[in-house]
């Protein structure tokens, strides 16, 4: 068996991040305060710095992030938020957990992202915000789903969990709206050693009160701030507070945040090189261009394939680890049954779903192992025996 290739390791450069690591973790334990500290307050400043935000508010999961943020930009129990059918459970699960009811329209044919047109046609009187996502490697059409929000005076919430580093119109993703999201899952652009997220805004109001809601629903200043935890609660709120062990490696992790994007954009181009055009590979995440006024940031390299199920066991058999995004449309899962979708409502999203397949992606990854995903790629797409 060759060595195998996982679809995510992140120990080399961790150890190369390690001493940067440790001075962060020894400001904490100098500080003596672990959860909600002053190293949560240097990270939120420097994404600050990084994306432009006028406020940035770490939380404990992007997850967590989406769901004060929708509180925070006034969803209303009952309140509709139109989502793509195509997307990561949290994206619609979020709404739910935030009082809303999710409202799935298809993504465009190609590209992953909400389509302003199936957008514009699922709202009603009940609609209250419209989530696009950015997905993988690229931005959604903020342009078009931006006018269908102003047309029904929807707000936008930006699921941007994904998407640091991107920007459209030189506007880092999450900040075209009410406010945006940022997931620092390990195996994401800019991911730590456990769970962690941000919130993203340029509106004080939406900043403020996402920073009650992740602390119980306190008032006044607890960030940093032990006493804090006696200050009036303000509003029903939760347990979301980042640990400041969390916001040491990110600040470490940060100061080659650049680098590995453009490692990332190296590996994403050597892939599409090799894998355009081969027989049963349907696309490559490179034959479609950034949006117009956007840029390109390979989080997840997501190929779209004939016989998925059988490429993803061949890959397997040699020791290459993949993953399926998403096997299930959001419309079809188990918990939204009761929504009452069937199979063909969303065509775009079901075919997605049939044949997306993400192969390894990520700034340890060596060429040579680029170079045997792509060889038993097209060893299975053209009968070749080994």
């Amino acid at each position: 068996m060759p060595v195998p290739i996982p679809f995510f390791d992140q120990a080399a450069s961790f150890q190369d991040h390690w001493e940067g690591i440790r001075k962060h973790l020894d400001d904490v334990l100098d500080n003596g305060k672990f959860s909600h500290g002053a190293k949560v307050a240097e990270l939120e400043d420097r994404l600050a710095d990084r994306t432009g935000a006028r406020h940035v508010v770490a939380v404990n999961s992007g997850t967590d992030a989406l769901i004060l943020l929708l509180r925070a930009a006034g969803l209303e129990p009952g309140d509709e938020v139109i989502v793509p059918a195509y997307s990561f459970i949290a994206t619609a699960s979020s709404v739910v957990l935030a009082g809303g009811v999710p409202v799935f329209a298809d993504i465009e044919e190609r590209g992953h992202g909400l389509d302003p047109r199936a957008a514009d046609a699922a709202v009603t009187a009940r609609t209250r915000v419209i989530m696009p996502v950015h997905l993988f490697d690229r931005m959604a059409d903020l342009r078009g789903l931006g006018a269908v929000a102003r047309r029904h005076g929807l707000t936008v919430v930006e699921d941007s969990a994904e998407a640091i580093g991107m920007r459209m119109d030189g506007v880092h993703a999450g900040l075209h709206g009410a406010g945006g999201v940022l997931s620092f899952f390990p195996a994401k652009t800019l991911g730590g050693i456990g769970d962690g997220g941000a919130v993203l805004t340029d509106d004080e109001s939406v900043a403020e009160t996402v920073r009650m809601l992740c602390h119980h629903g306190r008032g006044g200043r607890t960030l940093d701030n032990f006493p804090g935890i006696s200050n009036p609660t303000v509003v029903p709120g939760r347990n979301s507070k980042m640990d400041d062990v969390q916001a040491a490696v990110l600040q470490a992790k940060l100061t080659t945040l650049d680098a590995d994007i453009a490692r990332r954009a190296e590996l994403a181009a050597r892939y599409d090189a090799r894998l355009r055009g081969v027989p049963g590979v349907r696309d490559v995440p490179g034959s479609l261009p950034p949006r117009p006024g956007s840029n390109r940031v390979s989080y997840v390299h997501l190929l779209r394939v004939e016989d998925r199920d059988a490429l993803a066991a061949h890959l397997a058999a040699q020791g290459i680890e993949t993953e399926i995004y998403y096997p299930i449309p959001l419309h079809l899962q188990p918990c939204f049954a009761h929504l009452g979708h069937r199979p063909g409502d969303f065509p775009h999203a079901e075919a997605a779903c049939a044949e997306a397949l993400a192969v390894p992606l990520y700034p340890d990854l060596p060429d040579e192992h680029v170079d045997r995903v792509c060889d038993e790629i097209e060893r299975f797409s053209t009968g070749r025996p080994r």
